[in-house]
């Protein structure tokens, strides 16, 4: 079947007519017989034509391959296309050069055979060539050919694998895994775990036809522009390189001048206690990365998730164009400072996201945003992420990611002392362990494996059994309730900073524990653990005296942690001194060693000048503020003097129309003789 031409037929019917008139001239009717003359007999099938016309001789190659609308290349491969035939050293000794009539060589004999990359073209066209010399020389016998011919296929294979670098089947070394923490960016979208949930058809069904309304500057890996946003421009932010040391580069975001006015000014809006002001900063800089953090908790607190939701994949779609074009997301190897203010910022925006995409049940691309957090500093680890990577692992059931995590970092970051992952990583050996496409002798590995664990975390942490029932709704048997190492004087004697951390994870996992075949399994490890209580196993006072040494305060990033998950049983196990303090939304707890590339003007107190009733006011009105008390006027001359008792007689008459007088005879009625019972 001929291949469909790729011209119109005006062009083919005019390319026809050229080539006719080419071929009435004498000159060329001559070339026609020459070359027929030369030709062999098995030579390219003639046109058709016309029967007033007298065939004058086949057409060239190229002019078939126009008229056909064929490119060079695409005609099909012939037995003796390919580069390396399969013949033995004395077989090429002996055939030699083919050629034509008249003692010439053929016009394809020098040419350079085509290359074919695929095995099955591979193993087609060498059997063509078999049959072929069989046909042309019968030396060779009928059971030994295909043996031969599979050996040089074999050979054939092996030198293009060589020749490539590919390596052979079979599970990888363990140098080519990638790192831990590297992130993949197709996990960072939502929507791809979406379609995998309902199709692609209900993700995207609205979308598609927005899609080419408005053109945006950079094409991002966090978030995805939206039409309803305000159009794009520079707010001043920018990302530069410190140093580049052993493989990790080490960057920090900049504020220009411009962005730090916007700054102070989203600062004294905080102060004010008033949202409105915040909403008219962003009127002006609708890309300012804290107003945007700090409106969305706003609205989350009035129950707008959807609102606040879009402002931080607004503050995010912000921070990602001011990126390095050296800034890496996936590699794991970009590190970001989190005693930098400027640096704050991506942080808490990258953690906002991450808990809408839970609570929107994409746990698998929240797992991705958790790991991105903690490689931008995961030896400091400013947000703690180790106490909620876990239970991302086992929401997404990525139970392979878990254990690996916790196989590579428990030699140097002793992750077992830590509750939620000594009670995940059994649960995820288990989960494991339920899953029916792996062979028998995994699954029993793993089950075994899974109790060992779990025997150790409740000797470890006897404490977490009798809440973790009760978040359950299982009432447990009278052996345990009764006896002193699950009992009440578990819970009770563990140190505070222990009693926090278990809170947290509880709040945070116990419903991952509810299954019937879960709670199963775990009352047969709780019964073998006090067996061994029982019989006086030395490593029960081992544990003992750990938890009463490696728990005695919490750091700083454990706290900060606790007050970003809002977890209630959590928050209120904080200690005095950190709950009495003032936190911020837009940065909570600062580090003590904060870093400032600028420091905010101090604000004048008014105690300094005296002003006795604009202090007064304050007080009453946070957003009082007398704009005309400066340095250099004193604030209590002329003009400004003036402007400042109307702004206080303007604020008095606000204050005097919030007030709601009673009506102090209403009583009387209710009690006539209320008042003559004390004469």
């Amino acid at each position: 079947m001929p291949a469909p031409s790729l011209m119109s037929p005006m062009t083919e019917r005019k390319f026809r007519r050229a080539a006719a008139r080419r071929r009435n001239t004498p000159a060329s009717r001559q070339r026609a017989v020459s070359a027929q003359a030369r030709r062999p007999l098995s030579s390219a099938p003639l046109l058709p034509v016309p029967r007033r016309q007298r065939p004058l001789g086949p057409m060239s190659r190229r002019a078939l391959r126009r008229l056909r609308g064929e490119q060079r290349g695409q005609e099909p491969l012939g037995p003796d296309a390919l580069h390396f035939v399969l013949r033995d050293d004395d077989d090429a000794e002996e055939e030699g050069p083919k050629r034509g009539p008249g003692g010439r060589r053929p016009r394809d004999a020098g040419k350079e055979g085509v290359r074919v990359n695929n095995r099955f073209e591979l193993s087609n066209a060498s059997g063509k060539l078999r049959r072929k010399k069989k046909k042309q020389k019968n030396k060779r016998s009928a059971a030994g050919a295909p043996e031969n011919g599979l050996e040089d296929i074999d050979r054939i294979l092996e030198r293009i694998e060589d020749g490539s670098g590919s390596r052979p089947l079979g599970p990888p070394p363990l140098s080519s895994k990638k790192h831990v923490l590297y992130v993949e960016h197709r996990h960072l979208n939502p929507d791809t775990e979406l379609k995998r949930y309902f199709g692609a058809r209900a993700v995207l069904g609205e979308q598609r036809p927005r899609q080419r309304q408005r053109v945006y500057p950079k094409c991002t890996w966090l978030t995805t522009a939206k039409s309803t946003w305000p159009r794009y421009t520079k707010p001043g932010l920018s990302m530069r390189l410190l140093q580049s040391r052993k493989g990790l580069s080490c960057f920090a975001f900049e504020h220009n001048e411009e962005y730090q006015q916007t700054q102070l000014r989203f600062l004294s809006a905080v102060e004010s206690m008033e949202p409105n002001n915040i909403v008219v900063l962003l009127q002006t800089s609708p890309y300012h990365v804290d107003s945007l953090l700090q409106l969305s908790d706003a609205c989350r607190f009035q129950e707008d998730q959807e609102m606040a939701r879009d402002l931080v994949e607004r503050a995010l779609y912000s921070m990602e164009c001011a990126f390095h074009p050296l800034f890496s997301l996936t590699s794991g190897t970009c590190r970001l400072d989190y005693r930098r203010p400027e640096n704050r910022s991506f942080y808490l925006a990258l953690y906002k996201q991450m808990s809408f995409l839970e609570k929107r049940g994409c746990p698998r691309t929240a797992l991705e945003y958790c790991k991105l957090i903690l490689s931008l500093e995961p030896d400091e680890d400013p947000l703690c992420m180790l106490l909620l990577i876990d239970h991302l692992a086992l929401r997404a059931r990525n139970y392979e990611y878990l254990i690996r995590l916790f196989q590579e970092w428990e030699a140097h970051r002793n992750l077992s002392q830590l509750p939620n992952f000594a009670f995940s990583v059994p649960l995820a050996y288990f989960l494991l362990s339920q899953q029916a496409d792996l062979p028998e002798q995994e699954l029993t590995c793993a089950r075994e494996k899974a109790s060992l664990l779990l025997r150790q975390a409740l000797t470890m942490f006897p404490g977490v059994l009798m809440p973790l029932l009760g978040y359950c709704s299982v009432r447990p048997d009278a052996t345990v309730t009764c006896h002193h190492f699950f009992g009440p004087e578990a819970e009770i004697s563990q140190p505070p900073a222990l009693s926090q951390l278990v809170s947290l994870y509880l709040g945070r996992s116990h419903f991952l524990w509810k299954e019937p075949a879960t709670i199963s399994w775990l009352e047969e490890t709780v019964r073998e653990v006090l067996q061994a209580v029982d019989a006086g196993d030395p490593a029960v006072e081992a544990c003992e005296s750990r938890r009463k040494v490696l728990y005695q305060r919490a750091p700083r990033n454990i706290h900060r942690h606790v007050i970003l998950s809002e977890i209630k049983e959590a928050v209120a196990a904080l200690p005095p001194d950190v709950s009495s303090q003032p936190v911020l939304g837009f940065d909570p707890l600062p580090p003590v060693d904060t870093i400032y590339s600028y420091v905010r003007p101090e604000r004048l107190s008014p105690v300094s000048h005296g002003n006795t009733i604009a202090l007064f006011f304050r007080s009453l009105l946070p957003n009082y503020t007398m704009e005309g008390e400066r340095p250099e006027d004193g604030g209590a001359e002329g003009l400004d003097h003036q402007q400042g008792l109307n702004r206080l007689m303007l604020a008095v008459r606000d204050m005097m129309a919030n007030f709601h007088f009673h009506d102090l005879e209403a009583p009387r009625e209710d009690h006539p003789e209320g008042d003559g019972e004390w004469d």
